[in-house]
């Protein structure tokens, strides 16, 4: 919407003695993040009780409003630097400059764009970035080295599964004729039954699905017992000869999993534990691929046994080339890791 639709629609609610606060409000309503600032709003607002009727900028004596000079560049550089999320109301109230030119500043010499802030899973300190590279650095020249295999790691974390499927909201997007209405989705409540797995996979194949008994918590003695003894076992069954020889456990930084009795377990049996920086799900195989291909492809199940045998037919059947590509994907992702400079790179990735 036009700067002059705002401000109409700011001296018009101004008139009928809505207050500013009320004013912005609305707008927000309407336009979202392209809404004026408040303070841009409460200006205009307060012209137009001083008796205002002209809607157009004021143009500053001495400086340029039109011109693309240096010094207006420079001006709107600044503006932006010290707030990302600045409006163009915002930019004008703070340069005097005209909207178009502006807008040439913004998008022919400044080359900047406003695009959604994205979502990230946790706000990186310095120090966790170099650590998070560091890690990747030293994992990946071992694999380069020869001294580590992608076919002696082996993965596994924790997952939350509804038994009611949603979709995404790009997945329940559907082309309807005129007049007709789409479809709806009813938001899941807090107390929908869903159930916890814990899923363990190599690169080419699946080593364990558990479904965790309702009511009953994970701690490092249920970790051993039901998830990393039965691993070690399927392991056993799968490479006879080799047994646990070389292999390594991929997992996060919960709790029992770096319980002293956990690693004590693992070590006595043989398996070491591949170093995983923390809040880096970006660097999960289980979170950046295996959830999402489970629950992409899981039908609405009455109850508890009927998910379990779901989630267990779609992990049995993924191919042996899915779970090399997903593995391979993750020396990719330690690459873009270093490259991003530990922080986050899921926006990177086509």
């Amino acid at each position: 919407m036009d700067n002059d639709y705002n401000r109409y629609y700011i001296r018009i609610r101004t008139i009928l003695g809505i207050a500013p606060k009320a004013i912005h409000e609305e707008l927000l309503t309407a336009l979202g993040l392209n809404a004026p600032a408040y303070r841009t709003v409460a200006k205009w607002a307060e012209r137009f009780r001083e008796g205002r009727e002209n809607v157009n900028d004021d143009p500053r004596s001495g400086r340029p409003v039109s011109e693309l000079t240096n010094e207006n560049i420079e001006l709107v550089r600044q503006v932006i630097s010290n707030n990302p999320h600045s409006t163009y109301d915002d930019i004008i109230a703070e340069t005097f400059l005209s909207h178009g030119t502006i807008e040439r500043i913004i998008h022919d010499h400044l080359k900047m764009r406003k695009v959604t802030s994205r979502w990230v899973p946790h706000q990186l300190t310095a120090e966790q970035k170099e650590g998070r590279v560091k890690l990747c650095r030293e994992n990946l020249a071992k694999f380069r080295a020869g001294s580590w295999r992608l076919c002696d790691i082996i993965t596994g974390d924790e997952t939350w599964i509804y038994h009611r499927q949603i979709g995404h909201k790009s997945t329940n997007a559907s082309w309807i004729a005129e007049g007709q209405s789409p479809a709806t989705v009813v938001r899941r409540g807090r107390f929908e039954p869903k159930n916890l797995f814990c899923i363990f996979f190599k690169s080419n194949s699946s080593v364990l699905v558990h479904a965790v008994d309702r009511g009953e918590t994970i701690d490092h003695t249920y970790y051993i017992e039901n998830c990393l003894k039965p691993v070690v076992k399927e392991i056993r069954k799968q490479r006879k000869s080799n047994g646990t020889k070389g292999i390594k456990l991929l997992h996060d930084n919960a709790r029992p999993h770096h319980h002293s009795d956990v690693i004590n377990y693992l070590t006595d049996e043989g398996i070491n534990i591949m170093p995983h920086p923390p809040y880096s799900p970006d660097l999960a195989p289980c979170d950046y691929w295996l959830n999402d291909y489970i629950k992409n492809r899981l039908t609405d199940q009455p109850d508890e046994k009927s998910l379990a045998r779901a989630v267990s037919k779609i992990v049995k059947n993924i191919s042996e080339e899915e779970f090399k590509k997903t593995f391979d994907k993750l020396l990719e992702r330690m690459e873009l890791c270093i490259n991003n400079h530990g922080d986050y790179f899921e926006h990177l990735i086509k």
